[in-house]
This record gives C-alpha cells, structure tokens and sequence, in this order.
C-alpha cells in the first residue's frame, strides 16, 4: 500500500522508467557505434534493426556463424569496483574469439544491457567499451537493447549480453577435421583471467580478505582490482590471415572448463592433446589464486585458462613460421604439446616445479 491516492494518474516514470534517459542515452551512444563502421555495414543506429551487406564485406560463398555470451560473474566485480570501463571489451571478445575459432570474420555486433534505473554515465562507459571492443576485432556495432526493468535488478546493478554475426567462406570453415597426430599446440598468451571462474575469484576474495583498492601481494605496481578485471583478450585479427591461409587446422578458445574441457572440443576420434605444464610459467596472478584457495592443479587447469587464452593446432613444420607470424602480430606464443595418438581428450602434465610442488600429475577430459 502507498500514501498515493488511487486516482492519481500515473505516468511511466512513476513506476521506475525513464523514457527520457534512455532517449538521452541512445544519443550518446550514437558516435560510438558509428566509429565501429565497416565494409558492410555503416553501423548507424536508431532503427527497429540492423542491416548488413555481406557482398560489400567481400564473401563469395559465406556461412554465417553466430555467437552470444555474457561476461560472467566478473559483471559483479566490476559493479563493486566500480570499473566500468573494460566489461564491454570482454562481453565482444567472448563472442568474437568463440567466432574466429570456427574461421569466420566477425561482422557484426548486438548488446543488451539491461538494469533497474538508468544510470547514464555508468551504461555510456560500458557501451563505449563494447565499442572499443568492436573496433579491436573490426566488427560494426549495429544496434542493441537498453532495458530499464525496476524491481528485477538491486539498486546500481546491471546485466550484460551480446550477440555476433560472422561469416567465412564455406572452404575455410575450422571444424577440427584437419587435426592429426603428430600435430603441435600453440598457446597464445591471455590477458589474465578473462571471463571466466569468477565465481570462484570472487569466493577466494571473500575467504582471504583481498582489498582489490590496494596493490596486489605479488606486482606492487599494480591494484588486485585492476589486475584481476584486466580484459579479455582478442585475438581475432591476429589469426584471421593464418585461417584464410590455411596455416591453422584448429582453434581452441579457452574459456569455461579451462584447458581440459576446451581443447577436445576441437579434436576428432582418434586424437588426445598432450599439454607440457611446463612449457610456460603460470602467471604470477594465478599462482596467487591457487595459493589463495590451496587449488590442486587439475582443479586449476579445469576452471582458469592458467596464462593461455587461444590454443592453435598446426602442423609440425609449420609451427615455427606460424608462432613468428603470431609474435609478429602482436601476441606471446608457446608451443605447449602435441597431438597423440589415443582416446579423444586432453592431458596436462607437469613436473614438481610447475603450478605445484608435487610430483608429476595429470588430468584428463574425454568428450
């Protein structure tokens, strides 16, 4: 019950929307979208929808690939923190990295963001970093949702989704078909955690008492915050030329699941990835995490990308034209294991002086 007399004629607003403010926002946005303009699409927004021209992108012969995906439980952190300004990058590259792992271009970019009151100068900075975010993998940002929806969400909380389009050429699909034995692993360095395990992140931060306003125990230089909500990775327009190639015969995003779960996803009967732990030091950030909660290396390798966010499967002689043309584009590579011969899954190995001070350990994924 309300003092409110009955009779009283309502008005959208008084039941917690602001058409206004979301007119105010849309306007803002506006330049944003349109800086991620394309071949294809002029990434203008205001109409019920958005168009792409596939012909002016340049396919002959395209299947179109689509993604969506959220940022996670790191949404949470951000919102805490107050660092609004690197969730969008990551809301784009788990779209657009699930994309180029197929082969395909991303072309297009869709948002929704959805809270209880409109806070524009909070949506305007997330929305700008889904801009930047599609201008690193060179899709255009056409169009999105702004959903205002009191009573659904806490006070100062909000949501995030997004949604690609992307296309390749039907002869360059990656499928994983091409993967055989004796093939080699290629890890490319992430930028961190990315978006995934945060829920286990943020449960290590509760149990030890992490102040993410102050400089982490291991890197003084920099805030626990800042280091931890550091966003995801792009890797699209470093792999694109070797997949148009053919120099890739594989793509693993490492996401959910870690390396154990992501890896088989990409292998064909007959072929089990051999991951050498100690191919590359475990970053400094994730060793705090594993000391923090006492996780066993398995557990490790099953919920964080442990330092590598891309895994590519190429031929053996070709491994080290493609890593120098990686580097050359601006990433970190290891070569991190093999294709054997075996069960259809994934091991990782290491010795006492890797991720943990046991002996030799392994854990498998078969699927």
């Amino acid at each position: 019950m309300t003092d409110e007399p009955n009779n009283k004629p309502l008005t959208y607003a008084d039941a917690g929307v602001d058409i206004a403010a979301g007119n105010a926002l849309v306007k803002a946005i506006g330049p944003l979208a349109k800086s991620t303009a394309r071949p294809g699409a002029n990434a203008e927004l205001g109409g019920f929808g958005g168009f792409f021209d596939l012909k002016a992108a340049g396919y002959d012969d395209p299947l179109l690939v689509a993604a969506n995906d959220g940022v996670g439980t790191k949404l949470k952190l951000a919102i805490d923190t107050g660092r609004h300004d690197g969730v969008g990058i990551d809301l784009v590259a788990m779209c657009v990295n699930d994309l180029v792992v197929q082969g395909a271009e991303p072309l297009f970019f869709l948002d929704y963001y959805a809270t209880a009151k409109l806070d524009n100068d909070v949506a305007t900075r997330v929305v700008a970093s889904i801009a930047h975010g599609c201008r690193i993998a060179g899709c255009a940002l056409i169009g999105g949702e702004t959903a205002e929806m009191p009573g659904m969400y806490e006070a100062g909380d909000y949501d995030l989704a997004g949604f690609c389009v992307g296309a390749v050429d039907r002869a360059k699909v990656l499928t994983g078909s091409k993967v055989q034995v004796g093939d080699v692993l290629l890890g490319l360095a992430s930028s961190g955690v990315h978006s995934n395990g945060f829920s286990l992140v943020r449960k290590l931060i509760e149990r030890n008492g992490w102040k993410l306003d102050r400089p982490a125990l291991f890197d003084q230089d920099h805030l626990l915050g800042d280091l931890l909500l550091e966003p995801t990775r792009i890797y699209v327009k470093s792999l694109l030329p070797l997949v148009r190639d053919g120099s890739i015969a594989a793509l693993a995003h490492i996401t959910g699941g870690g390396l154990l779960e992501n890896i088989p996803r990409v292998l064909p009967d007959g072929c089990h990835a051999l991951v050498d732990a100690d191919a590359w030091p475990l970053p400094r950030l994730f060793a705090f995490l594993q000391a923090g909660g006492a996780i066993e290396p398995g557990e490790l390798a099953r919920t964080f990308n442990c330092g590598i966010g891309m895994v590519a499967v190429v031929r053996a002689d070709d491994a080290d034209r493609v890593a120098a043309a990686l580097e050359a584009a601006g990433e970190t590579v290891r070569r991190i294991g093999t294709i054997e011969a075996g069960e259809k899954g994934c091991t990782v190995k290491g010795s006492a002086d890797s991720w943990s001070a046991r002996d030799d350990w392994s854990a498998t994924h078969h699927g």
